[in-house]
């Protein structure tokens, strides 16, 4: 009994696969396109079961050279929708397609400007409308019995999360050499065994505002710079605060109006720091822990050095370790210490 229902199982879960087969069009390369367009990162997001594939799927997109992190949309109705930005795509598993959580924040996402690709298996859903790309990944039944618990459902879009992975691979012309710079050994790759001083922004590029100065004028300079943060100091550079995307829109729903305001009064004071000669797994590891996207690197004197944003430790545009950076649109440059 046991077994031929272990083999049911497996029958009902490939025969999902399968079909999804026939049903890959060009969405599928609409889908790949935005993303290899895209001068940002590719957000996954997706509630219960669908958000542990969405985890799963970031994984193997950032271990296989694109940058990505994972969203969770009740979190992001909470400030972390500061996370994205209009640069990024924003993938969303979701197979009935009408979870309020991430409903709620579809519209915000497309106001700022970033893309949605959606894998659903409800392809006239609400979700599926708010969508640029929509995958479907539907099945037919799920392996429970009841047909309640997302088993086939979350085999099908962990799977095409992993067709994905690979289409962009091969777009990306990624090698075994590059995958073993994110997996020597089964550690972190010898991109996070690098420095914070080598990739972090540095003198007239680190977005700045003196304390006292309005918010108009820090949200003018986080749109010049283009990394989503302004650092706050005083007249001597001593670290006083980080204003971020998110911090600006909490301080929305707080006051009418913000452009006036002083920067103190929506800045999050003492932010997370790391030093230049620590890891830039180090500084991954404090993004996650604390879910942020910038780190300020600070001196012993506790002095403002630089600026590093979650991109560029997982590799944003071209990289050299010794030399300079650009980004793929060739803007900004970072100066290097002497030494």
């Amino acid at each position: 009994m046991v077994i031929e229902q272990v083999k049911e199982v497996l029958k009902i879960e490939a025969e999902a696969l399968l079909s999804l087969v026939d049903r890959v069009g060009p969405e599928f390369e609409r889908a790949v396109r935005l993303i290899l367009k895209s001068k940002g990162r590719v957000i996954l997001t997706g509630m219960g079961k669908s958000g542990l594939v969405a985890r799963k799927i970031s994984a193997t997109l950032n271990s296989t050279g694109t940058p990505s992190l994972f969203l969770h949309p009740a979190e992001a109705i909470h400030g972390d929708l500061g996370m994205v930005t209009r640069d990024d795509v924003v993938l969303v598993v979701s197979h009935s397609g009408n979870t309020p959580e991430i409903n709620t924040i579809l519209p915000m996402i497309r106001n700022m400007g970033a893309k949605i690709i959606t894998f659903t298996g409800a392809l006239a859903s609400s979700l599926a409308k708010e969508s640029h790309v929509v995958i479907d990944v539907g099945v037919q039944r799920e392996a429970c019995p009841m047909g309640l618990v997302p088993t086939a459902s979350t085999t099908a879009a962990l799977a095409m999360g992993d067709a994905l992975a690979v289409v962009l691979i091969n777009s990306r012309r990624f090698k075994s050499k590059d995958f073993k710079k994110f997996h020597p050994g089964g550690s972190l790759g010898e991109r996070l065994a690098i420095k914070v001083k080598e990739v972090m922004f540095m003198e007239d590029h680190i977005p700045t505002v003196l304390l006292g100065t309005k918010v108009e004028q820090a949200i003018k300079e986080i749109e010049a710079k283009e990394i989503g943060a302004v650092v706050v100091v005083d007249k001597e550079l001593g670290l006083a605060g980080i204003i971020t995307d998110g911090d600006l829109r909490r301080a929305l729903l707080k006051h009418k109006s913000i452009h006036n305001l002083k920067v103190e009064q929506v800045m999050t004071a003492s932010p997370r720091t790391v030093q230049e000669e620590q890891s830039a797994a180090e500084a991954l590891g404090i993004m996650e822990l604390y879910e942020i996207t910038h780190l300020c690197i600070i001196d012993r004197d506790k002095k403002l050095k630089g600026l590093v944003h979650l991109h560029d430790l997982l590799g944003r545009g071209e990289f050299r370790i010794n030399g300079s950076f650009n980004r793929s649109a060739g803007s900004h440059r970072r100066s290097r210490d002497p030494a």
